[in-house]
């Protein structure tokens, strides 16, 4: 499976990195977490005052299968506060159960080493491997 989300990723993105990886990641989790099936979720995403590109987000849509176009995806203008990559909301639509990523931004050095020397199949699979309390923190509101 690690071919496809990276074929995936690259056919949305226009690469593979690891911020693709974790996306997918994130969107995987939140359907576990919500018991939810692709295209059921809607998410919203906000990125931290020093994150250069909203890439995790791309890794997201292509994990829960979410689009603007749905209306399923959106990318907030407005920017969390210090100390995050990003925070992304999940809502299950019908249930409406929510849950919310918060990814540190000390993920972001993590993800950049990654990506040098490495395929980007080589990039999934050490994201994949990486503890999740590394990642991410889940709450649920």
């Amino acid at each position: 499976m690690a071919h496809q989300w990276v074929e995936w990723g690259d056919r949305v993105h226009g690469g593979f990195g690891s911020l693709i990886a974790l996306g997918v990641r994130l969107g995987n989790d939140a359907l576990v977490q919500l018991k939810a099936q692709r295209r059921e979720v809607l998410v919203e995403y906000s990125d931290g005052p020093q994150t250069p590109c909203a890439c995790v987000l791309d890794g997201i849509a292509v994990a829960v299968s979410a689009s603007l176009g749905q209306r399923t995806l959106k990318l907030n203008d407005q920017r969390t506060e210090e100390g995050l990559l990003a925070r992304v909301k999940f809502t299950h639509r019908q249930t409406q159960q929510q849950v919310v990523y918060e990814l540190p931004i000390s993920v972001l050095k993590r993800m950049g080493e990654i990506n040098q020397g490495t395929s980007p199949i080589e990039r999934f699979e050490a994201v994949q491997g990486i503890d999740a309390r590394e990642l991410f923190r889940i709450q649920r509101p």
